[in-house]
């Protein structure tokens, strides 16, 4: 059976009387855990990713649904779109664009699925209305789409939706298909509205309700919404306890899933998202293009995913290990032959052969770079940035670049040399530059050279007082350098919780650094570790939420809003 296209009243319909407000502002502060209590407060909202929506719809409904969509950019902050993410409010035409790839959803799901399975019940008739259906039917998909529970209104409004869409269309499905649109354009979907709860544990203080614990877990070892197991483990109160919390996070480190959940978060810390804007000069650099842009960012990706998650290796192997993975387009770059039949394959680079580690591979070469030369400055200040969590001021407006874009003069140390005299330069080229300049055997799209303009490249580099001989000399510098594992305990962190990292964390980050130390530098036993410590469910209330408590004692929160925590999450 084939659904209709829902004309355009059947849109109003659905706007008018689904509790989904144009303006996120107007999400209540009502327990999401539908549980009646009046104490739940929204402490926080977090915009989900793209990656994040494509892998939640695909456990809702299976990998057949197509998302062909364009996404509202998202905002990096402290290095991590985790966090930026968590200060993203929607604009009109964004809700726009979730509306209508919600409308393609559903028709894909109604068209393409038996419907019995899907639904999973009978109507009684299916030219009508049959409010027992379809509330089994909102309040199981409920559940999914929004993370927990539906509260009894918001099933209520859906069911409206549903049997007005049914009476209107005389088709009972169709307004199952209304309903599950409006489920799918709800801030409590698009957004990941973090709720708090008065402790009963201590007098006074809040914890993270179940559900939105649940959440955390499921998104930083998945990259996806919890599934049944874990929901229920929250309804349970299973996450509140120290057994029930070590049961799930050795079920979700120990799935196959937890290697989307690893190469998410390293495509977010790694600034992947360059890749859709990097442009090459094809007079200079006639072998680049898209397939090799694409190649050179999962290539990154299947580099750290299969040393550090599959083979579980110390982190630090990340810049020194000359094990990885290429194709055929890649192998044309490194000029190395390719003798295999499938689309990818391991390769080890020669113990010889410069190549050593994730900073001379195609990816991070080529994405900081310019389109005609290489760039040790770019290079040097992402190194800082990604791996050591030092940002580099932007440059004063006034300098003149002049000398250093002459890329038709002699080596880029020597123009390097010539831009440093300004004044207002030195200071963070002398920072910037040195590990730059030790991977300056490799060109603008990671290709190794000996010669610039004719002359000898010298990759000799002092970096912080240790003399560096070329890339090598720098991936041994940065596994001994308690700086780089102390950046990914900071960025597992604030990725996990979406919380900008202060002063007022520093204890606890260095005594999870040496923890991580002591467990041999591992990423599952990273995330594990962290996710287990009681900081990273810590409560933030925001700013300009007022707490009372009621005749009992119980705190409650004055109509708390997810632009409250927004605004709150901006201001840390």
């Amino acid at each position: 059976m084939k659904i209709l296209r829902r004309p355009v009243r059947a849109f109003a319909v659905l706007l008018a009387i689904s509790p989904v407000a144009f303006s996120i502002a107007a999400h209540s502060a009502e327990s999401p855990a539908a549980t009646g209590a009046s104490a739940q407060v929204t402490v926080a909202a977090r915009r989900l990713s793209e990656s994040e929506y494509r892998h939640t719809i695909e456990d809702v409904f299976g990998p057949d649904i197509e998302i062909n969509a364009r996404f509202e950019p998202e905002k990096r902050e402290q290095g991590l779109l985790a966090v930026g993410n968590a200060m993203l409010s929607l604009t009109s035409g964004g809700f726009e664009q979730y509306f209508i790839l919600a409308a393609d959803i559903t028709d894909q799901a109604f068209d393409n699925t038996d419907l019995e399975a899907l639904v999973g019940c009978s109507p009684k008739d299916a030219s009508g209305a049959d409010p027992r259906c379809a509330r089994q039917f909102i309040t199981h998909y409920g559940e999914l789409i929004f993370r927990r529970p539906l509260t009894e209104a918001e099933v209520e409004a859906r069911l409206e939706t549903a049997n007005q869409g049914a009476e209107q269309t005389g088709d009972f499905h169709h307004g199952l298909n209304l309903a599950l649109t409006s489920l799918l354009v709800a801030p409590e979907f698009l957004f990941r509205v973090e709720t708090a709860e008065p402790d009963p544990n201590n007098s006074g203080a809040f914890r993270l309700d179940g559900y939105t614990k649940a959440a955390r877990l499921s998104f930083l070892f998945w990259n996806s919404a919890p599934d049944h197991e874990l929901l229920r483990a929250a309804r349970d109160g299973e996450l509140h306890t120290e057994a029930g919390l070590k049961q799930q996070l050795d079920r979700l480190v120990a799935a196959p899933r937890f290697k989307d959940g690893a190469r998410a978060f390293f495509e977010d810390m790694f600034q992947l998202d360059g890749f859709e804007n990097m442009v090459k000069d094809p007079a200079i650099y006639p072998k680049f293009n898209q397939t090799i842009a694409n190649s050179a960012k999962e290539q990154m990706l299947k580099t750290a995913v299969g040393l550090l998650v599959e083979k579980n290796r110390d982190y630090r192997e990340l810049f020194t290990s000359n094990e990885t993975y290429i194709n055929r387009p890649l192998a044309s770059v490194y000029n190395v032959p390719y003798g295999s039949a499938e689309e990818w394959m391991p390769y080890t680079f020669k113990d010889d052969s410069e190549r050593a580690g994730i900073l001379t591979q195609v990816g991070f070469l080529s994405q900081h770079a310019h389109p005609g030369t290489s760039s040790p400055t770019l290079r040097g200040i992402k190194l800082h940035e990604i791996f050591r969590c030092e940002p580099t001021p932007d440059p004063p407006a006034d300098v003149d670049f002049s000398a250093v874009q002459a890329s038709e003069k002699g080596t880029a140390r020597e123009r390097l040399l010539d831009h440093m005299e300004n004044p207002g330069c030195n200071a963070c080229h002398r920072r910037s530059d040195p590990p730059g300049l030790a991977l300056e055997h490799f060109d603008g799209i990671g290709q190794v050279r000996k010669f610039e303009n004719g002359e000898l490249i010298d990759v000799s580099a002092d970096f912080n007082g240790v003399q560096l001989d070329g890339a090598k000399g720098l991936a041994d510098y940065l596994k001994a350098d308690p700086r780089v594992p102390a950046c990914l305990v900071r960025n597992v962190y604030a990725y996990g919780t979406g919380l900008k990292t202060g002063f007022r964390d520093e204890a606890y980050l260095a005594e999870q650094a040496e923890a991580f130390a002591e467990k041999g530098y591992r990423i599952p036993a990273l995330m594990q570790q962290i996710a287990n410590t009681p900081e990273f469910f810590k409560v933030h209330i925001p700013e300009g939420v007022a707490l009372n408590t009621d005749t009992t004692g119980n705190a409650i929160s004055d109509n708390a809003t997810i632009n409250n925590a927004q605004n709150a999450q901006a201001q840390r």
